[in-house]
C-alpha cells in the first residue's frame, strides 16, 4: 500500500520543511497551497493521510477551515486528516476533533511530533482498510455470516485476529456464546497459509468423553463396544490444516492430557492403538468460560492452557459493542428480505432502533439475527419496523428507579442513561451528549457528580 499523504498548506516555507521531512522517511506527499488546490487534488486521488492547515486563502477563516475538514471527510471518509494550525485555541481543536479529524498539531510544529502523528494516522488507516479486507474475504467464503463492526471493541479484536491469521500460533478465542467465534476461527484459517488445507471443527461439549476421545483422535476396530470399524479421527482429517476446537473448557481433565500431548509432540495415539500417528495442524480454541477461574478448581490444566493461548482474541457482546447495532441489525435484515411480502429489505423506525440499542442481548450476535427475521414477518407489508414487531418489545422496557425519593429516583435513571448513552458510541462524550440532549460540558458535570469514568 503506497504510503501517500496530501499536505494542505499556504506557508511556502513550512510546506517545504513539511514536505522535505516526510519525502526522507518515504512516504509520497503531493502539496497544496489552497482550498481550491485542495479540491482540485481530493477531486482526483485520495489519500491515507491528510494535513490539513485551517487558516487557507482565499479568506483564512477558521469557520471556513473546519468547514472544509468536514467536506473532505464527508467525501474521503476513510482518510485520516490531522489538522495543523496557527491558533492553539482549545475551543478550535475540540470542534476540529468532533468533526473527525483524526488530530490537532499547532504551529510551529516539532518534526519528531509531525512524524509520529503521520505515522500513527498511516497505520491506523492501514488497519482499516485490512479489516475490510478481510471482512470481505470472508463474506466470499462464507455467505449467510458476517463479521462487521467499526466499535473499538470490534477493531480490537479484529487487529490481533488478523496479526494473527497467517502464522501458525494457536489463537484462543474467548467471549459469550453467541458472539462469533467460530466465524473468527474461520476467518484465522481462511486467511492463513492453510487456506486451501481443512478446517476441521469439534464442540467439546457436545460430546461424552470416551466419544469426545475417540472422535478426536480415532479408534481401531474393536476397541470397545460398538467400534465395528477403524476411526480416522479429526486431527488425522485436519492434518496439514485447521482443528477448532470449540468450547474447549468443557474437556474433560483426562483429555486435556492426551490433547497436550498431541499438541506438543504432533503424536496422536488411536483409541485401541500401540501405534502413533504424526499430525500437523493448528489448533484454534474457544471458550465461553473462564479458563484462569477452572485452573484453580483442577478443571483445566495450567500446562494447557498456556499452550492453547498463542494470543487470545476476546469478541465483544453486543452490549460491548452497542454502536455496531445498527450496522448489524442492517445487515441481518437484508438476508431476511425473502421472508418479507414484497421481497425487500425492511427499515427500522428510530423508536425501533433505540429499543434495538437499550435491549441487553443475551443471546448476542445469534438472537439479533433471529429477531431480525421474526420482525419482518410480524411486520407483514409494512416497510418499516417498529418496537411491537419485536419479541423483546415489553421486557426491554427499563425497569423504574428504586430510590425511595424522588432525588435518588431522578439519579438513578440519570445514572443509567448516561451509562447507556456512552455504551452506545464507545464512550464518545461528545455524541453521548448530543443523544441525551446535553451540552458537552453539561454531561462531564453529571459523569463528575455520580463518580461516572
Amino acid at each position: 500500500m503506497q504510503q501517500r499523504v496530501l499536505l494542505v498548506e499556504d506557508d511556502k516555507a513550512f510546506r517545504q520543511v513539511y514536505a522535505s521531512l516526510l519525502d526522507d522517511v518515504g512516504y509520497t506527499v503531493t502539496e497544496a497551497s489552497d482550498r481550491d488546490e485542495a479540491r482540485e487534488e481530493l477531486r482526483n486521488a485520495s489519500y491515507p493521510v491528510i494535513l490539513l492547515d485551517l487558516m487557507l486563502p482565499p479568506d483564512g477563516s477558521v469557520r471556513q477551515g473546519l468547514a472544509q475538514l468536514e467536506e473532505i471527510l464527508h467525501q474521503h471518509p476513510n482518510s485520516k486528516v490531522v489538522v495543523v494550525s496557527g491558533m492553539g485555541d482549545t475551543a478550535h481543536m475540540l470542534k476540529a476533533i468532533e468533526s473527525g479529524a483524526y488530530d490537532f498539531l499547532t504551529k510551529p510544529v516539532d518534526p519528531d511530533v509531525l512524524l509520529v502523528v503521520t505515522a500513527r494516522a498511516m497505520a491506523h488507516y492501514k488497519l482499516e482498510q485490512q479489516v475490510q479486507e478481510l471482512q470481505t474475504s470472508l463474506s466470499q467464503q462464507q455467505a449467510g455470516h458476517v463479521l462487521l463492526g467499526q466499535s473499538k471493541a470490534f477493531l480490537e479484536a479484529m487487529e490481533i485476529a488478523q496479526r494473527m491469521a497467517p502464522t501458525d500460533l494457536p489463537v484462543l478465542l474467548t467471549g459469550e456464546n453467541g458472539t462469533g467465534k467460530e466465524l473468527f476461527a474461520r476467518m484465522l484459517h481462511q486467511n492463513s497459509t492453510r487456506a486451501d488445507q481443512p478446517f476441521v471443527v469439534v464442540n467439546c461439549a457436545a460430546l461424552p468423553e470416551t466419544l469426545l476421545e475417540s472422535t478426536l483422535f480415532g479408534h481401531m476396530k474393536g476397541s470397545f463396544t460398538g467400534a465395528h470399524k477403524d476411526r480416522k479421527g479429526l486431527f488425522v482429517e485436519a492434518h496439514g490444516g485447521t482443528l477448532f476446537l470449540d468450547e474447549i473448557g468443557d474437556m474433560p481433565p483426562v483429555l486435556q492430557v492426551k490433547l497436550l500431548r498431541a499438541l506438543e509432540s504432533g503424536d496422536i495415539l488411536p483409541v485401541g492403538s500401540d501405534q502413533t500417528l504424526q499430525v500437523d495442524v493448528r489448533l484454534l480454541s474457544a471458550t465461553n468460560r473462564d479458563l484462569i477461574a477452572l485452573q484453580s478448581t483442577h478443571d483445566f490444566r495450567q500446562d494447557l492452557y498456556w499452550r492453547i493461548k498463542g494470543a487470545e482474541v476476546h469478541l465483544p457482546s453486543l452490549r460491548e459493542r452497542r454502536s455496531d447495532i445498527p450496522l448489524l441489525a442492517a445487515h441481518f435484515l437484508n438476508q431476511s428480505a425473502a421472508l418479507s411480502p414484497n421481497g425487500l429489505p425492511k427499515s427500522i423506525s428510530p423508536e425501533a432502533e433505540a429499543l434495538l440499542l437499550r435491549h441487553e442481548w443475551p443471546g448476542n450476535l445469534r438472537e439479533l439475527k433471529f429477531e431480525m427475521q421474526r420482525a419482518t414477518v410480524m411486520a407483514g407489508p409494512r416497510a418499516t419496523l417498529e418496537p411491537a414487531d419485536f419479541a423483546f418489545s415489553q421486557s426491554t422496557q427499563a425497569s423504574p428507579p428504586t430510590g425511595e425519593t424522588l432525588p435518588e429516583k431522578v439519579e438513578q435513571l440519570e445514572r443509567r442513561e448516561i451509562h447507556l448513552a456512552l455504551q452506545t458510541h464507545d464512550g464518545n462524550r461528545t455524541r453521548a451528549a448530543e443523544t441525551l440532549g446535553l451540552s458537552r460540558q453539561g454531561l462531564l458535570k453529571k459523569m463528575n457528580r455520580y463518580g461516572i469514568d
